[in-house]
């Protein structure tokens, strides 16, 4: 688990705070990974402010898209966060931009405009939580069958169960 450093939205990292100059209500944690010394900021920014963070942390030199991940926080609101992991090559650090959505309006704007990679990212995103990422060129199921109904990584998911058939004799271990 990572420790938290700083919860302010300013930085001292010149880096992060470039990208921080036009994001509205954004908020940065400096983190640390429980396995190293490593060291980078998450950033939480609103929906709208998402696609313009990603774009600043590009124009500033974050230019390796690592991935992309969606939680499901479901006693939360807002409920569901897409983040984003970006490393700067030249200057060897990471930050990862994240915002949250509700449960009745999942949606955040894509950024394949921005970092190809991304595309199957959102669209597992879509396939397991149903988060729709308007503007995707190509928004379907990676994963499930088309038929499929529900989002299985979704919380309140039915966990199903397949009946097993145990042949005589079988012993319980």
């Amino acid at each position: 688990m990572a420790s938290e450093h700083v919860s302010e939205s300013t930085t001292d990292d010149a880096l992060v705070a470039s990208v921080l100059k036009d994001a509205d209500g954004a908020t940065v944690v400096e983190q640390q990974y429980a396995s190293s010394q490593t060291r980078y900021h998450r950033v939480a920014v609103p929906v709208d402010g998402y696609v313009a963070a990603v774009s600043a942390a590009k124009d500033a030199g974050f230019d390796m898209f690592v991935d992309l991940y969606a939680v499901d926080h479901f006693a939360q609101a807002p409920r569901f966060e897409v983040g984003v992991n970006l490393v700067s090559m030249s200057a060897n650090h990471r930050i990862i931009i994240s915002t949250r959505v509700p449960y009745d309006d999942p949606t955040v704007p894509t950024v394949t405009g921005l970092f190809i990679g991304a595309n199957f990212y959102e669209r597992e995103a879509y396939d397991l939580f149903g988060i729709d990422f308007p503007g995707h060129p190509d928004l379907t199921r990676i994963l499930l069958p088309d038929e499929w109904d529900g989002y299985p990584l979704r919380k309140d998911a039915s966990v199903g169960a397949i009946p097993v058939q145990f042949k005589e004799g079988s012993v319980d271990l």
